[in-house]
């Protein structure tokens, strides 16, 4: 019998979101799989449920969200997607990672797993980590039960996007890796992923945040 009901995932498309979903789909400890996406979405199985969500429609996120057992938010976008609009890049990374903790909270889901990023903090004058941090703050105000905060550096995989300076930064972080303070080592998307879904099963009490040594170290426990 499956150890949880409902897990939902935000961001499957996402290099991190799509390993997610791999895992998530092969994982019988989950009875239901529920993806939160735009469009129409394929890459599914018996046990997945796609929702289309209108994530600036408040009752269109609380469909998808009530009745989760454990939401994962891998959501973010880009600069270039956004053609550098800030206000936009926020709409997106803030409000959707934010308003799906409340509601999460308010729906009795007692467990909540986030992307963040390696250096996020509030008061930074970096305008991607300080969204972050802000992100992480507005995400422990709710008070969820178990909240983990992952924050890898680079990471490594394959895009569906093309990102040429994104794998020219990957292969010349891999060569100086060993140089590289540990919080600051590039890391696989899929490990990254494989720490969030194990995270999300111990449902530890409190405030998590994982940087490089804490997902190896987790990934490690799964193996």
């Amino acid at each position: 019998m499956p150890s949880f009901s409902t897990a939902t995932l935000i961001g499957a498309t996402g290099l991190i979101g799509s390993h997610l979903l791999t895992l998530l789909k092969n994982d019988t400890d989950f009875s239901e799989i529920r993806l939160l996406v735009r469009q129409p979405f394929g890459n599914t199985n018996a046990r997945t449920t796609v929702m289309l969500t209108d994530f600036n429609d408040p009752q269109s996120l609380k469909r998808g969200i009530e009745g989760s057992e454990i939401v994962f938010c891998a959501i973010g976008t880009t600069q270039k997607k956004v053609g550098g609009d800030k206000q936009a890049y926020r709409k997106i990374d803030y409000d959707i990672a934010v308003n799906s903790a409340i509601l999460c909270k308010e729906s009795g889901c007692r467990t909540f797993v986030l992307v963040s990023s390696v250096g996020a903090n509030a008061a930074s004058n970096n305008f991607y980590l300080q969204l972050k941090g802000e992100i992480e703050e507005a995400l422990a105000a709710t008070g969820i039960h178990s909240l983990s905060i992952f924050r890898p550096s680079m990471l490594l995989g394959d895009r569906q996007e093309k990102r040429i300076g994104e794998r020219i930064g990957q292969m010349a972080m891999k060569a100086f890796s060993f140089a590289i303070p540990a919080k600051y080592k590039p890391i696989e998307a899929k490990e990254v992923a494989a720490a969030m879904v194990a995270a999300a099963k111990q449902g530890k009490a409190g405030y998590h945040v994982y940087e490089y040594n804490d997902i190896k170290s987790t990934t490690r426990t799964t193996t």
